[in-house]
């Protein structure tokens, strides 16, 4: 299961409210979000280039809980959003869908992998 491991939360990212409700299915997923015009956040986006972090849940929420989402730091025991492992050096790709994976096919960079399962991200200002 996916964990945050190294994150400031004042410069690492930023919280806001859910969308929707996050069920046991996706606890420990990672998934990239961004923000809709009511200032929540979604699974996804619009298009891949509105993914403005990623979340990893450590239990079911509720929808208008707050939620960290990561912009900056480092999660540990990463896997793609389906459950496959990343190699070291991967690129990490975001997508519109809200999976986060290895395909550069409609993807944004938000991390790289430095070990097996150890991600780093950086994930870029949206800019739509």
């Amino acid at each position: 299961m996916s964990r945050f491991d190294k994150y400031g939360p004042i410069a690492g990212g930023f919280r806001a409210p859910l969308n929707a409700a996050i069920t046991s299915a996706d606890v420990g997923k990672i998934q990239a979000v961004s923000i809709n015009g009511s200032g929540k956040a979604v699974i996804g986006g619009p298009a891949e280039t509105a993914i403005m972090g990623v979340i990893v849940a450590t239990r079911p929420m509720a929808a208008n809980e707050p939620i960290d989402i990561m912009t900056s730091g480092e999660i540990v025991e990463a896997t793609m959003t389906g459950g496959t492992a990343f190699t070291a050096g991967a690129i990490v790709y975001g997508h519109a869908a809200g999976t986060v994976d290895a395909t550069a096919t409609a993807g944004k960079i938000i991390a790289k992998m430095v070990e097996l399962d150890r991600m780093v991200v950086r994930c870029p200002i949206a800019t739509t």
